[in-house]
């Protein structure tokens, strides 16, 4: 079993601006063995670790664990998509073991930032060279993710956290109809994860369950991916609850063969790891 999503840091390194003590659980360091005895008890095998700062030294950070820890099949890594110097760069940690693709940490920027000339270059670039890319977003970023997505029909991307909506008020039509945009182009797929941070600290599965199974029937059991977003899950449960949360609403819907897919291997097939 694959965990497509967590997260590694190291407090000390000083590059995490959102990891302050307001996240007081979060506001320590987490590392390979914080993560190995919950990854055996859940039966996860290998995981793809991603990026938490918008700096290249958290990419490097990242590589360096993954090239000393057998767990880490790959690093989503973070790089500047509007400087110059961005193809070279590109170059350079797509040279790297174990680096297996890109993301900007789009949530923390206005949308505009999306339609930027220098953003949609670089984008399309990614796109050329089949590069995995996460979309790590809000629904406000949905229509100019859209309409920049349909603008480089060829783009390799995963949405994380089917785009944050917020599961303690009814499903929005922004995030509703923005997701149904973007499953409509078959080079996207979709995480199933960071689910109970958006649904509060009183989650339950059934307030969480409209909104997979909107994804589920939207994207289909070939383009859906697992990941835990640990340790942010912890902030609202425990490891063997997210993933149990996961197996419990997606095996609704979907037999044996489907949750092997979701559970593991889309997520290789997606990073290109298989």
């Amino acid at each position: 079993m694959l965990d497509a999503h967590q997260h590694f840091w190291q407090v000390a390194r000083g590059d995490y601006g959102w990891l302050t003590s307001e996240v007081e659980p979060l506001f320590r360091d987490f590392g390979p063995a914080d993560l190995a005895p919950l990854m055996q008890a859940a039966g996860i095998t290998r995981t793809i670790a991603v990026q938490a700062a918008e700096t290249e030294a958290e990419t490097d950070f990242l590589l360096e664990i993954a090239a000393s820890t057998p767990f880490v099949a790959g690093v989503v890594g973070w790089l500047d998509m509007l400087k110059a110097d961005f193809p070279a760069r590109l170059d350079h940690y797509a040279a790297q073991p174990k680096w297996v693709g890109l993301r900007p940490m789009l949530q923390d920027h206005p949308p505009a930032m999306i339609a930027d000339p220098r953003f949609r270059a670089s984008l399309g670039l990614v796109a050329r060279r089949r590069i995995p890319f996460d979309i790590l977003s809000f629904p406000r970023h949905l229509p100019a993710i859209v309409e920049t997505v349909r603008a480089i029909p060829d783009l390799h991307a995963i949405i994380d956290h089917i785009s944050k909506p917020d599961m303690r008020a009814p499903m929005t039509p922004e995030w509703r109809d923005g997701m149904a945009a973007l499953a409509a182009m078959p080079g996207l797929y979709c995480k199933i994860s960071g689910l109970v941070t958006e649904a509060g600290d009183d989650w339950s599965a059934e307030r969480i369950r409209p909104f997979v199974d909107h994804v589920a029937t939207l994207f289909g059991p070939q383009r859906l991916v697992f990941g835990s977003d640990w340790p942010v899950c912890t902030l609202m449960a425990t490891h063997c609850e997210v993933v149990g949360l996961a197996r419990t609403l997606l095996g609704e819907r979907f037999g044996a063969d489907d949750m092997q897919a979701i559970m593991e291997t889309n997520g290789l097939r997606f990073y290109g790891l298989i």
